[in-house]
This record gives C-alpha cells, sequence and structure tokens, in this order.
C-alpha cells in the first residue's frame, strides 16, 4: 500500500464529523466534566490517528465512548478505522456494523467493509460493499479494490470495467495496471497484458526517480532558495496530483521558501478541497505571509465539515486572533483547547484572548462576561496572578467581599511564588 492511500485514509478518517453533528444533535452531556473528558479523549485519538500511533488512538477512541456513548460517529467510526489499520479485522468489523447500523450504508462504512471482506476473502461481500461505495467513492483506491475482488470472484468483464476507472482516477497508481496485465492474461490478451505490465514498472520507476529528486531539492534548499534549488525541485510539480505538490509545498515551508510554496499547495488544495491536511496547510503558509483574509477562508470553509480537528481550530484561533476578532478567535481556541489540552501554544493564546476579553468586558461593566473570560484565563493558565487580580477588583466591585479576599489571596500567592522561582 503506498503512503497516499495510508494518508487519505488518515486524513479522512473523520469525515462523517458533520454528519453527526447534524443527525445526532450536540454531543449529549451528564455535566461539563465528562463533555471535557470525551473532548480530550477525541482531539489526542485524532492526533495518534494521523501519526499512525493506531494502538494508542484505540485507547483514546474508547475513552472518550465510555465518557460519551453517544459519540457513534465522532468516536466509534475513527476507532473502527485505528483497529482497521491495527489488523484486527473482528474487532473492527464489529464497530463499522454498529456505526452502520446508525447511519445507514454510508460509502466511508461500505468502503472499509468492503476491504474486510477482500482481506477475508470474501469476494461477493466484498463486491456487494464496494459497489454501493463506488457509486460516491470516498477514497481514491475504491475502484481498484472492487476491480480486484471482481478479478478474485472470476468476473473478468467487471474486472477490467473497474480496474480501467481506477485508472482514470489514479493514473499514477503502479498497482492498477499491475492488476490489469493479469486480468488480460487471463483473458488470453498477451499483448494488453505486455502494455500494462510495461506502464505498472514505468510507473514504479517513476515513484523511485521523484524519490531521488525530493532527496536532491531538500539538499539545495538547505543551502538556501535559489533558482538552482527551484529548477529541481519543480520537477516534482504535477499539477493533477494533489499528494505530490503536498509533498512540494511541504518541503519548501519546510525551508522558509513561503512563496514557493503557494503554488503547489494553492492547486493542491484546489484538487482536494474537502481534504483538512491540504487545507491546513495552504493556511498555515498564508498565515505565515501574514495575509491573514486567505488564510481564514479555507480555515473557515474546511472546519464546517472538520469541526473536530485539533489544528484546524487552532491555526483558525489564531488567525483570528491576529484579525482582532477576538470572540470568534476565543472559540476557537476554547475548542481547540478541549481537544487538545497539553498544547502550550493553543493554551497561551487561548489565555490571551480570554484575559483581552475579559478587559474588554470590564471596561464596559459587563461584570459576569468578565468574570466568565477571567476564570477561563485563570484555568488555562493557573500559575498566573493577573486573572485573580482582576477577578478580586470585579467582586469587590460588586459588593462579594468573601470572593474578592479569596481571589486576592491567591493572586498574591501565586505572585510571591513566581518572585521566589
Amino acid at each position: 500500500m503506498t503512503c497516499m492511500y495510508k494518508q487519505w485514509r488518515v486524513l479522512l478518517a473523520a469525515v462523517l464529523l458533520l454528519t453527526a453533528r447534524f443527525v445526532l444533535g450536540q454531543t449529549a452531556q451528564d455535566g461539563q466534566t465528562s463533555h471535557a473528558s470525551a473532548e480530550t479523549h477525541v482531539g489526542k485519538g485524532y492526533e495518534a490517528l494521523k501519526q499512525d500511533r493506531y494502538e494508542e488512538a484505540i485507547q483514546e477512541f474508547r475513552a472518550a465512548l465510555a465518557a460519551d456513548p453517544s459519540l457513534v460517529l465522532r468516536a466509534r467510526f475513527p476507532l473502527a478505522v485505528a483497529l482497521f489499520e491495527s489488523h484486527k479485522p473482528d474487532e473492527a468489523r464489529q464497530e463499522f456494523e454498529q456505526v452502520r447500523r446508525e447511519v445507514g450504508d454510508h460509502p466511508n462504512v461500505l468502503y472499509y467493509l468492503g476491504r474486510l471482506d477482500v482481506d477475508s476473502q470474501d469476494f461477493d461481500g466484498a463486491i456487494r460493499n464496494l459497489s454501493k461505495a463506488a457509486a460516491k467513492p470516498p477514497f481514491p483506491d475504491t475502484t481498484y479494490y472492487l476491480g480486484f475482488a471482481y478479478f478474485k470472484k472470476g468476473d473478468l468483464p467487471n474486472a477490467v470495467r473497474w480496474l480501467q476507472e481506477a485508472k482514470k482516477t489514479n493514473p499514477g497508481d503502479s498497482r492498477i495496471p499491475y492488476q490489469l496485465g493479469f486480468v488480460y492474461r487471463k483473458q488470453g490478451l498477451e499483448e494488453k497484458a505486455k502494455q500494462e505490465m510495461a506502464l505498472s514498472q514505468k510507473l514504479r520507476q517513476k515513484d523511485t526517480n521523484e524519490s531521488r529528486i525530493k532527496t536532491e531539492c531538500e539538499e539545495k534548499l538547505a543551502q538556501g532558495p535559489s533558482e538552482a534549488a527551484h529548477a529541481v525541485c519543480d520537477q516534482l510539480y504535477d499539477p493533477n496530483n494533489a499528494d505530490h505538490l503536498t509533498t512540494l509545498g511541504t518541503i519548501y515551508g519546510q525551508h522558509g521558501d513561503l512563496q514557493a510554496a503557494l503554488k503547489p499547495l494553492q492547486r493542491a488544495a484546489e484538487l482536494a478541497p474537502q481534504n483538512p491536511q491540504m487545507q491546513y496547510n495552504l493556511a498555515l503558509t498564508y498565515f505565515q505571509l501574514n495575509r491573514l483574509e486567505d488564510a481564514r477562508k479555507p480555515l473557515a470553509e474546511i472546519l464546517k465539515r472538520w469541526p473536530d480537528v485539533f489544528q484546524l481550530n487552532s491555526l483558525y484561533g489564531a488567525v483570528l486572533m491576529k484579525m482582532h476578532d477576538l470572540p470568534n478567535a476565543y472559540l476557537a481556541l476554547h475548542h481547540a483547547h478541549e481537544l487538545n489540552p497539553e498544547s502550550p501554544e493553543t493554551a497561551m493564546m487561548l489565555y490571551a484572548t480570554a484575559s483581552d476579553l475579559g478587559q474588554a468586558n470590564f471596561k464596559n461593566k459587563n461584570y459576569s462576561e468578565a468574570l466568565r473570560y477571567y476564570t477561563e484565563a485563570a484555568t488555562t493558565r493557573p500559575q498566573e496572578p493577573g486573572p485573580h487580580r482582576r477577578m478580586a477588583e470585579i467582586y469587590t466591585l460588586t459588593g462579594r467581599t468573601a470572593e474578592a479576599q479569596s481571589e486576592q489571596a491567591k493572586a498574591e500567592q501565586l505572585a510571591n511564588g513566581n518572585s521566589a522561582n
């Protein structure tokens, strides 16, 4: 399996998130503590899944479901994906079937059930599930596996049909002509078989050449962006391959050549408008170039479909914060912090945004809202005395003497502790 297909599956593992919000409504809450716990486990689960840490992802998604069993799509579906990638087919099938009972024959679920059928050599089941999924293919290799299942079943005309369809979708995938070669050979079409095998070999050689160019590109860029480096790196530019474009843009970005990164990342985002990683890469580059409105637009759109991806929320919050849209920045950063409370950068941004909103509401004498924001700031960075001082002022102004004294004491204790350190 190529890295491209694993990347697609990992990046799209939560594709049912928006549907989950629509079908089930907001997450059921038995109190703020269990809700926050579930959100945190979901965020950690997606991060682990993205990094191929499948056992960790399994633990996190199961913990999320234990905290909130209603998270059928937001936690159970990616749990099934993690089990699938961990080669635990029986457990994976059980989870996918449970999701299927909730959402019906969704293409994403059918794809994975079809893959499990292929692995267990149930080719009738694979054809049944993958045929339905292929009506609206959720992943680039859907039709490849359908063609493969037909080949194993002995239905050669349908194998040719779907493998040819797979070639249109993924002309650079060497597995497809390789499999077609076997089908044509089985049909007695030796000349066609030889052509497909030769194409497969050519594509494999192309992959090898691209790996060499990638290495040379990184070596040139390490010496500093230059025309010579661009001449090498731009050989990787393929206007019809989002995966290759993302690789090129990422290499440029990692070496600080942000202007050069824009072209491939813009094209990748055009080719894959629903892929969160590609939209994130483009938005991050715009943010680094201080093109804030250009960064905001793709993030706002992709978050409608992927509301629970930590990186998207954190970057969106940073963009809005820099644009001085503090109320919306706060919402994005608050959710990002729920998803990943261990990110110090997100915690710092949330603290700063909550503090500024607290100050603005304090000046407007909207004391209840000011207290809410200062409480958030104090919770996010408990070592800071500032929020407690402000809360003491508000309690004094509103005649809540005991609470004012308590917050003032906390502020002084923290200030003295920080001075001692």
